[in-house]
């Protein structure tokens, strides 16, 4: 028979490995399952300013690896595997990976969400090079800088505006000829006197060696192509993408209530589910950072430990 654990986390982000820490502290027997490696979204990112405590010069790997090295302290027991499908009625949660399964007794879904990317060339290699997805994590770094947004939705405007803090100008590229976003918060952009709008435009290709340099845009109704270069004296720009997230939820379809993707929690985490938890980035949420996530995992193991006691 195979072991059944107190804890399955599924998912070795920020909020994967919180939840891990805290349930190993608590003596429960805890499996993190983790599809390709640890970290999730942070280990794209050069360097953490905003997580409490982060020493200069952090980075999303070095801030991983301590969160990994205090799991393994604690006793939390990895494999890594994909998850096909899952059964979570029941007081046995069972977890079907394509290469075993596993039980448990409760589960805690922290498999997070994915930024949606242009899907140019260029842009895999420079993202954390001048390419965010991220305004709250990256906005400082290009203070006084040329800055880019891609999106025309809501949180697209929303951060655009947001990120007039911090540069010189903030440009809106939108594929349309108008944006997206409500209507109140469209009025507060066009009256901003930092923000401008490039319309009817994607862009085609991000190009630099070590650091975002240029950048080739194309205008969809014309067909006129250009590049962007970025001002001499600052060697490069921002270019911040905001066209959706992809929450990675696909296998909990009909298993759990979801809004939209997003799997549905109390304050507690508390799924619909009885023993079955959700924490970080695929929650329904406001914020979606390195320290919220953490939060999440943290609330949610010890949630765990009272639903087994």
């Amino acid at each position: 028979m195979s072991k059944v654990y107190d804890v399955i986390i599924i998912g070795a982000g920020p909020a994967g490995l919180a939840a891990a820490l805290y349930a190993g502290r608590a003596r429960l027997s805890t499996l993190v399952i983790e599809k390709i490696k640890d970290g999730g979204q942070i280990v794209i990112t050069d360097e953490i300013e905003n997580y409490p405590g982060a020493v200069e010069g952090e980075s999303g790997p070095s801030l991983i690896k301590k969160m990994v090295d205090q799991v393994n302290h604690f006793g939390a027991e990895k494999v890594f595997d994909t998850v096909v499908d899952v059964e979570l009625e029941g007081d046995i949660k069972v977890i079907k990976g394509s290469k075993a399964e596993y039980q448990g007794k409760t589960v805690i879904i922290a498999t997070g969400a994915s930024p949606k990317p242009i899907g140019c060339p260029g842009e895999k290699e420079l993202t954390g090079k001048g390419v965010s997805y991220c305004a709250t994590c990256d906005g400082n770094f290009f203070e006084d800088f040329d800055i880019y947004v891609v999106g025309g939705g809501d949180s697209a405007v929303e951060e655009a505006m947001y990120l007039t803090k911090f540069g010189r100008k903030v440009t809106l590229i939108h594929r349309r000829n108008e944006l997206r976003a409500a209507k109140s918060i469209q009025e507060k952009a066009f009256a901003n006197p930092k923000m401008e709008f490039m319309w009817d435009t994607v862009i085609e290709e991000l190009k630099g060696d070590d650091i975002l340099t240029s950048m080739v845009v194309k205008n969809v109704k014309t067909g006129e192509v250009r590049e962007i270069e970025a001002n001499p004296e600052d060697g490069t720009f921002g270019v911040f993408v905001f066209i959706g997230y992809d929450p990675q939820s696909k296998v909990f379809e009909g298993k759990v209530n979801m809004e939209h993707g997003y799997i549905v929690t109390d304050e507690d985490m508390k799924t619909n589910i009885p023993g079955v938890f959700a924490a970080g980035d695929i929650r329904v949420k406001s914020l979606r950072q390195v320290v919220t996530a953490a939060a999440d995992g943290a609330i949610a193991a010890v949630q765990c430990e009272k639903y087994l006691g």
